[in-house]
């Protein structure tokens, strides 16, 4: 589920062609918000906040969608504004951080996080943050990452939902798209484009293979071996 055309599965991209998965992205707030039953869906970053519901009615749907395949265990996993439309859709609450939260920055893993498929960020905790908002943990979850800034920067529910609020995916190809398309957001924020890019440019590879070993273990423990 896509929200904005230039936060699409990044990095992610590889790993599920590698395994044979068809991709089909759902642009929400066009499309009819359904997931055919598909064995996976990823639901992805945007501006907007889960909480604007009144001026974006279509939340509601995805919300409903997210919390469908919540309650049959059904493989979902969520980035960013994905993982704040899971959080919500388990029954937690969604607000402004009182931060942005923006740039490469290292995540610190918990317990639980060195034993998923956050294991990869051991030895390399450095990934991108683009976020104002956060999340109470909803009941059951296991917190998995937290920042010094943002406590809750990963969950697990059960073996089939993953939420990310960092973006593990993001920082290849096509970053900038992000830079432009969050000018705004980027000015306001007081932040370097020029010192994001180049430090984008700089650790890219090192983020993308490690994105790929995030998904394909995670891909692993929900039994989603795929073709390869």
């Amino acid at each position: 589920i896509r929200h904005v055309p230039f936060e699409d599965l990044g990095a992610f991209a590889p790993a599920l062609a590698r395994r044979g998965f068809d991709v089909r992205y759902v642009e929400a707030g066009e499309e009819a918000l359904e997931d055919g039953n598909a064995d996976l869906v990823i639901v992805l970053g945007g501006p907007i906040a889960v909480y604007e519901a009144q001026a974006y009615p279509w939340l509601a749907d995805e919300i409903a969608l997210i919390a469908a395949r919540l309650a049959r265990g059904a493989p979902t996993l969520g980035i960013c504004l994905g993982a704040q439309l899971m959080a919500a859709a388990a029954g937690a609450r969604v607000y402004p951080a009182g931060v942005k939260e923006i740039g490469l920055a290292p995540i610190t893993l918990t317990d639980a996080g060195m034993a998923s498929c956050l294991a990869p960020f051991a030895a390399d905790p450095l990934t991108l943050h683009w976020h104002g908002d956060t999340f109470d943990l909803p009941a059951g979850a296991t917190l998995l990452a937290s920042t010094d800034l943002v406590a809750h920067q990963a969950f697990a529910l059960g073996a089939g939902a993953i939420g990310f609020q960092f973006h593990p995916e993001a920082g290849g190809p096509g970053f900038e798209r992000w830079l432009v398309g969050h000018a705004i957001e980027l000015a306001q924020a007081g932040v370097d484009v020029a010192a994001l890019r180049a430090a984008v440019a700089q650790h890219g590879p090192a983020l993308a293979a490690k994105a790929g070993r995030v998904l394909d273990l995670w891909l692993d423990t929900c039994g989603l071996r795929g073709v390869r």
